[in-house]
């Protein structure tokens, strides 16, 4: 435990930003996860919609530091990449 005034409010710091971060990067996560639900299920138009709404937020995560902003754009990049194989299944079909 510190024992000095500044390392014990730095202690209460930590501990408020990482929930803060684990929250945040959980609800990423979740936002991901129905992203590629709804790959799986096909529908193109609402796989368009949550990408949209999946790059916000890992936009928002990279701004506030809970992702570096590469791995940010490199986690984009791959989710575009499966909309897009999807997109690309789906027009062979018909």
């Amino acid at each position: 435990m510190p024992t000095m005034k500044s390392a014990k409010k730095r202690l209460r710091q930590n501990i408020k930003l990482n929930l803060r971060n684990r929250s945040h990067r959980s609800a990423l996560k979740t936002q991901i996860k129905d992203f590629l639900g709804i790959v799986k299920a096909g529908t193109v138009q609402a796989a368009e919609e949550k990408l949209r709404l999946t790059m916000k937020k890992l936009d928002k995560a990279a701004a506030k530091g809970i992702l570096h902003k590469k791995t940010a754009s490199r986690r984009k990049s791959r989710l575009t990449l499966k909309l897009n194989q999807m997109k690309a299944t789906t027009q062979q079909k018909t």
